[in-house]
């Protein structure tokens, strides 16, 4: 970015999940080719981008997040970055409430606030009659999401622009149930019981009808397929992003990922 001599509107932070796992990785080019698609001027740090110190301080290491924290406070101050989109709650959360104690204040903004906005802005035009139109699909709400910073609109009103029905499941919006990832889970083993939280979530979304579980975070994105996997619920439902599913549903464009 300083070596080309310009001013992004946005940093996209892509985050660990959106880098290195392969499912993930699917929901950052997505999101990345309706960012193209906008006409919206965003850059990435790419190998200068590292782990927020989310899952370090849920764990209780708060001296690593902070060594964490600390040296991306530094690089993104560098840049003079101001506004920062990521599709990941954790980051989101991270990088809006917590890096502000330590000196590091910015915009953020979780890619589902966003994408309502370049919709109601028309940036990003949608197909009518689209491939998401008269179908069922179900929302799960990430706890990082909604009940740490109340976003419980902007992902449902995303979905409603792609003409679908949305069935809400008996446990969400503030009484949602976690997926099973949060506070450092998905980095730890699982505690014995009788049924994975994974499991409850996904038999509450197919008890919908819904053909699409819509999430808006990558680690709900995995707990939820393992989810579906475990109940041999393939056939019958799949989980995608909410970006996965607006890339789908936008006006043909043959240059979208070149």
């Amino acid at each position: 970015m300083a070596a080309a001599g310009e001013s992004p509107e946005v940093l996209f932070w892509v985050g660990c999940a959106g880098s290195f796992d392969q499912r993930a990785q699917r929901i950052t080019r997505a999101f990345a080719a309706i960012l193209k698609k906008a006409g919206i001027r965003f850059a990435v740090l790419g190998k200068e981008e590292n782990c927020t110190g989310d899952p370090a301080r849920r764990a209780g290491n708060e001296l690593l997040f902070q060594l964490m924290a600390q040296q991306n406070i530094q690089t993104l101050d560098s840049y003079h970055i101001k506004k920062i989109v990521t599709a990941c709650p954790h980051c989101f959360n991270t990088l809006k409430n917590e890096y502000p104690a330590l000196g590091g204040s910015y915009e953020v903004i979780h890619h589902s606030v966003f994408l309502q906005q370049l919709i109601d802005q028309g940036k990003i035009r949608l197909k009518e009659g689209g491939v998401f139109r008269g179908k069922k699909i179900t929302y799960h709400d990430s706890c990082y999401l909604g009940r740490a910073n109340d976003v419980y609109e902007a992902p449902r009103q995303v979905l409603k622009a792609l003409d679908a029905e949305l069935a809400e499941m008996k446990s969400c919006r503030s009484r949602g149930l976690c997926c099973g990832a949060g506070g450092g889970q998905a980095f730890k083993e699982e505690e014995k019981g009788k049924l994975r939280v994974s499991q409850l979530r996904v038999r509450q979304a197919v008890s919908t009808g819904a053909a699409v579980i819509a999430s808006a975070c990558p680690f709900c994105m995995t707990m939820l397929s393992d989810g579906i996997k475990t109940e041999n619920r393939e056939e019958q439902a799949e989980v995608l992003d909410i970006a996965e599913l607006v890339v789908q549903s936008l006006e043909d464009d043959p240059n979208l990922f070149a």
